[in-house]
């Protein structure tokens, strides 16, 4: 077995690996799309940062990683990310193969300086995330996925009190009703166990950002006053999400007085009928794992099929490379 730098004359090789590895989570959800291709290798073959392994001329496996980027997950940190399609192994020694270029790859990474690793994990392939914890990772983001059908759910008798509850789109004319949850929304990730803190000032600039934004913004009104509201996006973090067909949940919020209710199963219901009627057939839904009200509620509903693990690595280790 040899390890070496991942470069223009691999891609062939690990696209179809990655192809491989991506069908193989399929089998396990079987709502996944199909997929004709895997997005462009080579901007991971050009920044130098990915390793490729080979046994009797063979890859066997591939770890690459995109550009480094500052300030990963709002510290100081410089980080970079492995998505879905930027890494793959063959099933055999599967765990051995993760470990070994990891230690590779993150050599690579140490020198340039970025502590913040973070890789997109199939959600079944025991294997690879066995590799990454052994190698210091913790689960943090999860994306779900679900056909574009109704929810099959019971309604708790308490809903019935709630008899006015109107559900709807809502224009950007009328994104102000959803600013407080939006706000709510931040904060509560600011809380433990979370601890995605941001100040009020940076609060009101997200804030002011997401609303000249292009999400759709779908909303359960209860006397005239927003009480839940869901965010699409046409693309997520993942090359699924790419994929024609597919809508992308990117926020949603619920008023804690009105959970346990069926309300937002009534709004999630909504949301799906109105995007079947045009046409798209799957919707999908990305979480924080460490954020234990979405990781309580969204695997009801949505089938994972990622796992996306994260490692920082101690400033001292800076100082064996300087």
């Amino acid at each position: 077995m040899i390890i070496i730098d991942f470069k223009r004359e691999h891609i062939e090789e690990a696209s179809l690996l990655a192809m491989d590895n991506y069908n193989e989570e399929r089998i396990q959800v079987t709502c996944l799309p199909e997929v004709s291709r895997i997005p462009s290798l080579q901007s991971f073959a050009d920044n130098g940062l990915g390793v490729a392994v080979f046994e009797n001329r063979k890859m066997t496996g591939f770890l690459c990683c995109c550009s480094p980027f500052e300030n990963a997950f709002h510290t100081a940190a410089v980080g970079t990310f492995s998505p879905l399609h930027a890494h793959g192994a063959v099933k055999e020694n599967r765990a051995f193969l993760y470990r070994q270029m990891y230690q590779k790859a993150a050599e690579k990474w140490v020198e340039h300086k970025i502590v913040s690793h973070a890789v997109s994990l199939y959600a079944h392939d025991r294997d690879g995330i066995e590799a990454f914890f052994t190698c210091g990772f913790g689960l943090r983001c999860v994306d779900a996925v679900r056909p574009m059908k109704p929810l099959s759910f019971t309604a708790p008798s308490s809903l019935t009190a709630l008899a006015g509850i109107h559900y709807g789109e809502l224009g950007k004319g009328h994104q102000y009703k959803i600013r407080e949850l939006r706000r709510l929304l931040i904060e509560h990730m600011g809380k433990s166990p979370c601890f995605m803190y941001q100040s009020p000032e940076e609060i009101d600039q997200r804030l002011t950002r997401v609303e000249n934004g292009n999400s759709r913004i779908f909303a359960a009104l209860y006397g005239g006053s927003a009480i839940a509201c869901l965010e699409l996006s046409d693309s997520a973090e993942t090359f699924v999400s790419e994929t024609g067909g597919i809508r992308n949940i990117c926020g949603a919020y619920c008023l804690p007085q009105y959970r346990g209710k069926g309300i937002y199963q009534g709004l999630l219901n909504h949301v799906i009928e109105t995007l079947e009627a045009e046409g798209w057939t799957h919707l999908g839904v990305d979480y924080e794992s460490i954020n234990s009200t979405a990781a309580h509620f969204w695997p009801k509903y949505f089938e994972p099929y990622t796992s996306g693990v994260v490692r920082r690595i101690d400033e001292c280790a800076l100082g064996a490379i300087s």
